[in-house]
């Protein structure tokens, strides 16, 4: 199933479950920048709600994705549901009422939490999501502060350099576009933020960075070369961490 049928059948039902409580449903991350995989990327959205929702509720929304996991890629959806509150009156880490990831080892959350993830998520909706249902975006949400967002993203790369030899692609296509945020304030996907370590960074990482881009979009094997991931880590960390 396409992942815009996928999306519609989660707009109608989540809509139906919710009523007058549904603000708006918020599609992000890959979808919202333009280079969704299927094999790869995971369909990340956000709900917007006005008042709590109960524990039947949390439920029924989370059966719906459930419903739809045999038919959804491989990474299957990341969803938060977050009050309308939490959005125009942003705080950092953030609060939700639901949560749901089919990445996440226990999948989902239904206790009341905060998520220091949700101030990308936010930014990016702001930057270049797209509204699947509900009230326009600059409606909902409001100001999220530039040192929330990159402490959000900078909790990405925390261990880069022990994370890199497990994860590469994610972790070296991820401290590019953090550090595009800092010397440029751009608000980037990691495709983009590969695009941008190749006209900005050394040369030196170029073949570095354009494998883990090809691994990326296209699924192209790479050969590791474990050194040169580690001394790319180390220019990186140093370059976000003290610039």
């Amino acid at each position: 199933m396409e992942f815009q049928k996928l999306l519609t059948n989660i707009s109608e039902r989540y809509s139906q479950i919710l009523g007058e409580n549904l603000i708006g449903i918020y599609v992000h991350g890959s979808i919202a920048f333009g280079c969704f995989n299927w094999e790869r990327s995971d369909i990340d959205f956000l709900v917007v709600i006005d008042e709590s929702l109960s524990h039947d509720v949390k439920q029924r929304l989370l059966q719906v994705l459930e419903d739809l996991r045999n038919l959804s890629p491989p990474n299957g959806f990341e969803m938060s549901a977050v009050l309308r509150e939490h959005c125009k009156n942003f705080i950092h880490p953030t609060p939700y009422e639901l949560h749901f990831s089919n990445n996440s080892p226990d999948d989902y959350n239904i206790n009341h939490n905060k998520d220091f993830d949700l101030a990308a998520h936010f930014t990016i909706i702001k930057s270049a999501g797209i509204v699947l249902y509900g009230e326009p975006i600059d409606r909902v949400f409001g100001a999220i502060p530039k040192s929330d967002y990159l402490d959000s993203i900078c909790k990405d790369i925390e261990n880069a350099r022990e994370d890199v030899a497990h994860n590469p692609t994610y972790i070296i296509l991820n401290l590019c576009r953090v550090y595009a945020f800092i010397k440029d304030e751009l608000v980037l996907s990691k495709e983009q933020g590969g695009q941008w370590g190749l006209v900005n960074l050394p040369i030196r990482y170029h073949s570095l960075i354009t494998s883990m881009l090809n691994n990326y979009v296209s699924g192209d094997v790479f050969i590791k070369d474990e050194a040169m991931q580690k001394d790319f880590c180390d220019y990186m960390i140093n370059l976000i961490y003290h610039t």
